[in-house]
């Protein structure tokens, strides 16, 4: 129905038992470690196919952002466990990935009328100030999810362990904002 477009993907993934970071910042050209600032190695992967930012824990744990498909979360996930591999440095067989959180935009292609809207979807579920911030915050609880509304008809929809609970949100609130008037069902 609509084009929703994944913006960011984080996932948290279980990699080894322990690292030596010391070692690892070595190994991946143009990473940093700086542990009086921060506990972990940063490493950022430019190229095409991965375009993902990882955080590396000493305790075998690392986060990886900057997804816009699962598949590059997988892709990075088997290209560090390749070049740990590659140095004698101990790897799980099978890591541990979990998606923690799906960022993602549609435009439901009308204006909206957020005062009103913040009335629709239940003030208990919303928060709208517009002096402090010119969006609504929706707080959806199935699927378990965090709607941005703005007045143009974007959505910024955050949350979602997959693509598919953002889908069924933003049809959720479609169906009860056409159902209410407050915007105008789209033939498709």
């Amino acid at each position: 129905m609509f084009k929703i477009e994944v913006q960011n993907i984080v996932a948290s993934v279980i990699l080894g038992n322990s690292f030596d970071l010391d070692e690892i910042v070595e190994l991946l050209d143009g990473s940093e470690y700086e542990p009086e600032k921060f506990r972990g190695v940063i490493y950022k992967l430019r190229e095409k196919e991965f375009r993902t930012s990882v955080l590396i824990f000493g305790s075998g744990k690392m986060v990886c952002t900057g997804a816009k498909r699962e598949e590059q979360i997988y892709k990075t996930v088997d290209y560090l466990k390749t070049i740990l591999e590659e140095n004698n440095i101990e790897v799980l067989e099978q890591p541990d990935i979990e998606i923690q959180n799906i960022v993602a935009t549609t435009d439901l292609e009308d204006r909206l009328n957020l005062s009103s809207i913040a009335i629709s979807l239940g003030l208990e579920r919303t928060e709208y100030e517009p002096e402090q911030f010119p969006g609504l915050v929706y707080r959806m609880s199935d699927p378990k999810l965090v709607m941005l509304f703005f007045g143009s008809g974007k959505v910024v929809c955050t949350g979602g362990k997959n693509i598919g609970d953002i889908e069924r949100g933003i049809n959720i609130v479609y169906k009860e904002l056409t159902k209410t008037g407050f915007i105008l069902e789209k033939n498709t």
